[in-house]
């Protein structure tokens, strides 16, 4: 059997190491595709109100990934006491298509509020409160005719389709149970990733065991998934005996001194990790079969499929309204 593309396909290790440039590149052709039919270069505004150097080179990134693409995207760096005001004036600009803000900006409750002042018609990343909502009541349309998609945060998003293209989404299934029988792990279980990360594998059909600092959440849609969402329980459990019997294993720490004990993982396992930090010891593959040691280039490539998403959902509602 032939390696998947992006694998390293060297060694004695039956790991393979996938890139995210690989899946990555998977979109690249459907978006190129979606921007000669819109027939001109949408335009993505990001909105930098911070010191953080970790932010900038995201920013820079996203740029550089969107010009080579064929979007437009343009940088604004703002006082992060006036950011609420430009953000307004850019959902009222026509120009402007999608918008981003690089967080944190106050590092605080604060934040969550600036989230919702974007549109929702131009809301990139997803964190608009219908999206949200939506999200986690596990309903994947804006209208009762099924032409509007909702948007789905862009890393969260990113990891699903990172499972989809390593073949853990059985795609004999029907849609939406793709997952049944599977059990995750995912150590992380903030806002903006690992909280909705979780709850979308749970309504394809995992059986999801959400790690935190101080508690463990079950996520599931229940014995024979015959729920229509996920629901979420408080258990006490021990990482080592979830994460021996996990297919899928899912880090997100941020912090280099963290790192997940390889012999906690079940021969055969799928080990990812959406964190900027190393969060897998180089020994992973000795007991993984499918190792992704980073995701940020699927994430920016769900960044401009959420645009033109949104692009599409505005056509639709104009038709509808005409």
């Amino acid at each position: 059997m032939s390696p998947l593309p992006g694998s390293d396909g060297a060694g004695a290790l039956a790991c393979k190491t996938i890139l995210a440039s690989s899946v990555a590149n998977v979109y690249t052709g459907e978006i190129k595709k979606g921007i000669e039919e819109l027939g001109r270069k949408p335009k993505l505004v990001g909105f930098l109100a911070n010191a953080d150097p970790a932010a900038r080179m995201y920013a820079e990134w996203t740029g550089k990934t969107c010009v080579e693409i064929g979007f437009m995207f343009e940088l604004r760096e703002v006082d992060k006491e006036e950011l609420e005001d430009y953000i307004v004036l850019a959902n009222e600009d026509d120009d402007v298509d999608g918008i981003m803000i690089y967080f944190p900006v106050f590092g605080n409750r604060q934040d969550q509020y600036l989230q919702q002042v974007v549109s929702k018609d131009k809301d990139v990343e997803g964190l608009s409160h219908i999206y949200v909502q939506n999200l986690y009541h596990n309903v994947r349309y804006l209208d009762d005719a099924k032409t509007q998609k909702s948007i789905l945060p862009c890393t969260p998003l990113a990891l699903v389709k990172i499972l989809e293209y390593l073949g853990v989404y059985n795609m004999i299934l029907p849609y939406g149970n793709r997952l049944y029988g599977k059990t995750i792990t995912i150590v992380n279980r903030s806002e903006i990733v690992g909280r909705p990360l979780a709850a979308l594998l749970a309504n394809d059909g995992a059986v999801v065991y959400s790690f935190d600092i101080d508690s463990v959440q079950k996520f599931t849609r229940g014995e024979g998934i015959r729920l229509r969402s996920h629901r979420v329980s408080d258990v006490e459990v021990k990482l080592a005996d979830i994460a021996l019997m996990s297919d899928v294993i899912i880090t997100g720490v941020p912090s280099e001194n963290y790192k997940f004990l390889t012999h906690y993982i079940k021969d055969g396992a799928v080990c990812v990790n959406f964190s900027t930090a190393k969060n897998f010891s180089p020994d992973v593959k000795t007991k993984s079969s499918l190792y992704v040691p980073s995701v940020g280039k699927v994430t920016v490539t769900m960044l401009m499929r959420n645009l033109l998403r949104l692009i599409t959902n505005r056509s639709s509602r104009k038709l509808e309204a005409s």
